[in-house]
């Protein structure tokens, strides 16, 4: 089921100065609402792929909002039913499964399990910039290792608006931080999508200006995830430090 209360309520206001943190997480899961099962009779495998959910971002999104004292707001629907990360009429909103279904069937969907989680993410972020707060909202990704037969060249990528300073600011300085940490991995932007496209933090782009709103969509490669561990273990800490860092250095994000 879907989530639009933040996971963590006290924290929406909790920084006093500087960056308001927000995290969320679109599609945190693969759980079908028991109205629309009969759909997915037969999609039980195909659910369980990434094309069902972004494998092991929830785990890194509630890791990020617990430890640095921020919201979390997640979804846990899964983005064959509807895909939260899309605006309506995109092409992508809908998958196999439900594009063809009646369109007061969409509507519902759309009223039932989309926008609940937009609202509330578009509704926290407004309040904090209203109280004279600068967003920095984290959207917690993750990407299939290998896309029809190609192997992601990632472990780790920051997606931005390269049009916004303070996005290309705090993606560079992100990967930097990590990268210190972890020599080892391979760090991406604007990989494997480009972080102007259609997305939640567009949507947020064009509410806000760039003083006043900073989105980056953190995409980690799945692969840490199934072979989960000390691995899985390490790259979230080293995250949630690195991302640590970036907000103790907060001039030069505007």
């Amino acid at each position: 089921m879907n989530q639009p209360a933040p996971d963590n309520p006290k924290a929406s206001g909790s920084r006093d100065a500087g960056d308001a943190l927000v995290i969320t997480c679109e599609h945190g899961g693969h759980g079908v609402p028991p109205a629309y099962a009969a759909l997915f009779a037969g999609h039980e495998e195909l659910l369980l792929t990434h094309r069902g959910w972004d494998m092991g971002a929830l785990e890194m999104a509630r890791q990020l909002a617990q430890a640095l004292d921020a919201p979390l707001f997640a979804a846990t629907t899964t983005r064959l039913l509807i895909d939260l990360n899309r605006s309506i009429g995109h092409r992508q909103l809908y998958s196999e499964v439900t594009r063809g279904l009646p369109a007061a069937i969409r509507r519902d969907i759309i009223a039932l399990h989309y926008q609940p989680h937009r609202a509330a993410v578009e509704s926290a972020v407004a309040r904090l910039i209203a109280r004279g707060r600068r967003v920095l909202h984290i959207a917690a990704h993750s990407f299939t290792p290998e896309l029809h037969g190609v192997v992601r060249q990632a472990d780790v990528a920051w997606l931005y608006d390269p049009g916004r300073a303070g996005e290309i600011i705090a993606a560079r300085r992100w990967r930097q931080t990590l990268a210190q940490r972890r020599p080892d991995l391979a760090l991406r932007r604007n990989y494997p999508y480009q972080g102007k496209c259609d997305g939640l933090t567009a949507l947020l782009r064009k509410r806000h200006g760039p003083a006043q709103y900073v989105g980056i969509e953190l995409e980690v490669n799945q692969r840490f995830a199934v072979e989960g561990g000390e691995a899985w273990a390490a790259l979230q800490a080293d995250l949630v430090r690195s991302l640590a860092n970036v907000l103790a250095v907060r001039q030069g994000l505007a």
